[in-house]
């Protein structure tokens, strides 16, 4: 995956072959096996063109790191400690990460000051009990 990811666009079994063989020895077939692989666990679409296929990743880096975790996460017996400690392993530039993450996701309306809670309106209760 590291490779389609780098190629950013379609990429043939032959161009991801000529990458790795850059930096070790590695067989077409091999190649061949783990994108037929990847394309039959959904992580990447391919299309025909003449006689070989064209590989494309399917979703970004970062969707695929979550999903990761996400899988881990979903396994655990005690998801909150496994939280605990994965957040344990972070460095402090990832735990900002993190927190800057959450306000994100939190979006706008969460990230004002907390208000001081507003009295109950009387005439609400009553309405209440009456019904």
């Amino acid at each position: 995956m590291t490779r389609v990811w780098k190629w950013n666009r379609p990429v043939t079994v032959r161009e991801v072959l000529e990458d790795l063989q850059q930096e070790r020895s590695i067989a077409y077939t091999t190649v061949m096996t783990v994108l037929d692989n990847l394309h039959q666990k959904g992580w990447v679409r391919r299309e025909a063109e003449g006689r070989a296929y064209r590989y494309e990743a399917v979703s970004t880096r970062a969707a695929y790191a979550a999903a990761l975790m996400n899988d881990a996460w979903s396994q655990s017996d005690n998801p909150a400690a496994a939280l605990v400690a994965f957040f344990g392993m972070m460095s402090e530039e990832q735990r900002q990460a993190l927190r800057d993450a959450v306000r994100i996701v939190q979006g706008p309306e969460t990230q004002e000051a907390p208000q001081a809670p507003q009295e109950e309106n009387p005439g609400a209760a009553g309405e209440t009990a009456g019904r």
